[in-house]
């Protein structure tokens, strides 16, 4: 499974309404899209095809969220690409967010 969550540390509240795609890195595969939820979360992009090992690539469209708070941006759009080696694990990617900073982490 794989989940994340986006936390804005200017703020110290969670990012509302942030659209996050996950992609295949390899053939760049949309396998879901999902907006963040009152908490920043989204627990389950609701994957039909099943995950392989391999590189995935999870785009945080960033841009809006700032533009709705009223704070200029550095970044439009957050990639974070990381590896699957362990199909029976879950990947849980946090993303620590500011104007014009970001840290992300594997969470559990």
């Amino acid at each position: 499974m794989i989940s994340t969550h986006i936390l804005n540390i200017q703020t110290g509240k969670p990012a509302q309404g942030i659209k996050v795609r996950l992609l295949h890195t390899k053939t760049q595969a949309c396998l879901g899209e999902e907006i963040t939820d009152s908490n920043g979360r989204i627990a389950d992009f609701q994957i039909t095809t099943p995950i392989e090992e391999g590189v995935y690539t999870l785009e945080y469209y960033v841009s809006p969220y700032f533009q709705l708070e009223n704070i200029v941006s550095f970044f439009p759009k957050i990639d974070i690409t990381f590896t699957i080696h362990l199909l029976n694990e879950h990947y849980h990617v946090p993303l620590l967010l500011s104007a014009h900073a970001y840290s992300t982490y594997r969470g559990s």
